[in-house]
């Protein structure tokens, strides 16, 4: 199905882009990034498909408490094991199933409500997502490594 190719597709993109960057690279604050860096752009990103990949287990996905693993940001070998992860995990992908999300839109309060989803519409957000944040990445790379090379269509939608 395409949607899993473009998946997959994704965090191949991410991963080349972390092979050619140097830990001073990863880590660095970018100023056009609000002070954020690329390995937490990287991050942010390959934890919402883990947190998916989690909830397909028991139908339940919440984004809001998915793991906050600082050590893929600041680590670039452990983000290249979490992204491996990722794709070995997606080698059979699940047919499409229901899905219970928890979203919350309230800061002061920790309840959330439950709506009913689909693994492929989730799939599709987390796309999304991923598209947004690694635009976002092709800006930080022109400021902090300008010699990397990044294919067409990088963060594009």
């Amino acid at each position: 199905m395409r949607i899993f190719i473009a998946c997959r597709h994704i965090v191949e993109q991410l991963s080349d882009l972390v092979n050619q960057l140097s830990q001073e690279e990863f880590t660095m604050p970018i100023q056009t990034l609000s002070g954020a860096t690329l390995g937490q752009h990287v991050r942010h990103t390959i934890e919402f498909f883990q947190c998916l990949e989690q909830g397909m287990g028991d139908g339940y996905v919440c984004y809001d408490k998915r793991k906050h693993d600082q050590s893929i940001e600041t680590d670039m070998r452990r983000a290249s094991q979490a992204m491996s992860e990722l794709l070995h995990s997606w080698q059979n992908f699940p047919e499409d199933k229901e899905l219970k999300l928890e979203v919350s839109y309230d800061p002061h309060s920790d309840e959330g409500e439950i709506v009913r989803s689909t693994l492929l519409r989730e799939l599709v957000y987390t796309i999304e997502h991923a598209v947004h944040h690694m635009a976002l990445l092709k800006i930080g790379v022109l400021e902090a490594a300008p010699k990397v090379k990044l294919p067409h269509g990088f963060g594009v939608a």
